[in-house]
């Protein structure tokens, strides 16, 4: 009869290396509380951008929903509408821009650069 291994996975007898799946394990239980943070700091972040040299200014939330939008009052001129209404446009998908790109910034530490979907 032969002696030596039986069969199975190497280390899964609690020889050298059996931790392995035990410590991926805690290593995706880490990375989950890790995205979980990261998904708390991202909701509670707030991004602003601006449009026409500063005439007018919106910030976003977390939510990417507008909390607070300035407009000098200096544009709101009856001929100007069209114009405000283009440097509103730019101003809150700048702004949007700037939340995804730290927001993707942010994911990236917890993930070692790896892009995930969903996150």
């Amino acid at each position: 009869m032969a002696k030596g291994r039986r069969g199975g996975f190497p280390g899964s007898m609690g020889g050298p290396g059996g931790g392995g799946m035990n410590q991926m394990m805690q290593q995706a239980q880490r990375m989950q509380r890790e995205m979980a943070e990261a998904q708390e700091e991202i909701a509670a972040m707030t991004v602003g951008a601006e449009a026409g040299g500063g005439v007018v200014r919106v910030e976003i939330n977390g939510e990417r929903h507008i909390i607070s939008m300035k407009i000098d009052p200096d544009i709101l001129k009856p001929d100007d509408a069209e114009l405000l209404q283009d440097l509103l446009m730019v101003a809150v998908n700048e702004a949007q821009k700037r939340f995804d790109a730290l927001s993707e910034e942010r994911m990236k530490k917890v993930t070692g650069g790896y892009s995930l979907p969903g996150f």
